[in-house]
């Protein structure tokens, strides 16, 4: 594996207020068990990452942004491989470790910040 792939997020149109990206959008969901899905982008673009999230799956995302596997460290957030049989690009960004609400809420926003400074990788038309 690369040192540090670019990871891409998909992001729903509900994390986006007044045209910023909000730090929820990089905050796992309960059902995510503290692990937040994203792509790798040596094994495919955003643009197609996003095309098969809302056409292959089904999903909304408005587009995608990107983070580093060295800013996901910067964090203390370890990056794992998940390949999953339709989705073989899959990793996750595990919060796991993570005990307190306030210490995951402020590595997600660490992450916005990251990918929010480099902007959008794919942006739907």
């Amino acid at each position: 594996m690369n040192a540090s792939p670019l990871l891409l997020r998909q992001i729903h149109p509900n994390f986006v207020q007044n045209g910023r990206v909000i730090s929820l959008a990089f905050r796992p969901t309960p059902k995510d068990a503290k692990r937040l899905s994203v792509s790798d982008a040596s094994k495919i673009s955003p643009e197609d990452a996003w095309k098969r999230y809302t056409e292959t799956f089904g999903f909304n995302s408005c587009g995608v942004l990107g983070i580093t596997m060295i800013e996901c460290e910067n964090v203390h957030l370890p990056v794992l491989e998940a390949p999953e049989d339709n989705q073989p690009d899959h990793m996750v960004i595990d919060f796991s470790h993570l005990e307190s609400e306030g210490t995951i809420r402020s590595a997600a926003k660490e992450l916005c910040h990251f990918a929010t400074a480099r902007g959008w990788l794919y942006l739907r038309r």
